[in-house]
């Protein structure tokens, strides 16, 4: 009933910017809240950021003050600003809509894969 979009990823140097996209359509009254994920060859999927439907936000210690999570309600979207992007940014970038009703339930975009060259 939800489905998400990711866009924005690429190719960038050391120190670059990137701001990913993910939009949300279908049942999107149901969202409790959006975040992104990471998960890079080898390493488990972690969270990188979160934003609950009341505004709320959490990043991961890896991210606090390069990354920012945000939200465009109008647009049902949630976006990732990345500055100071380093090397072990690399990963594939997944977005996540949470849904709590009876039971959790989550749904993913497609990824879209950040590089971060040195």
């Amino acid at each position: 009933q939800v489905q998400l979009v990711e866009s924005g990823g690429g190719l960038v140097q050391t120190g670059g910017s990137l701001r990913l996209s993910c939009a949300a359509s279908g049942t999107i009254f149901s969202i409790n809240g959006m975040g992104w994920y990471r998960q890079a060859p080898g390493k488990q999927r972690e969270l990188v950021a979160r934003i609950t439907r009341d505004g709320n936000t959490n990043y991961a210690d890896s991210v606090k003050g390069r990354f920012t999570i945000s939200r465009d309600n109008a647009q049902n979207t949630v976006y990732l600003q990345m500055n100071g992007l380093k090397p072990e940014d690399t990963a594939v970038y997944y977005c996540n809509a949470w849904v709590v009703l009876l039971r959790r339930s989550d749904y993913w975009g497609q990824g879209t894969q950040v590089t971060v060259s040195s």
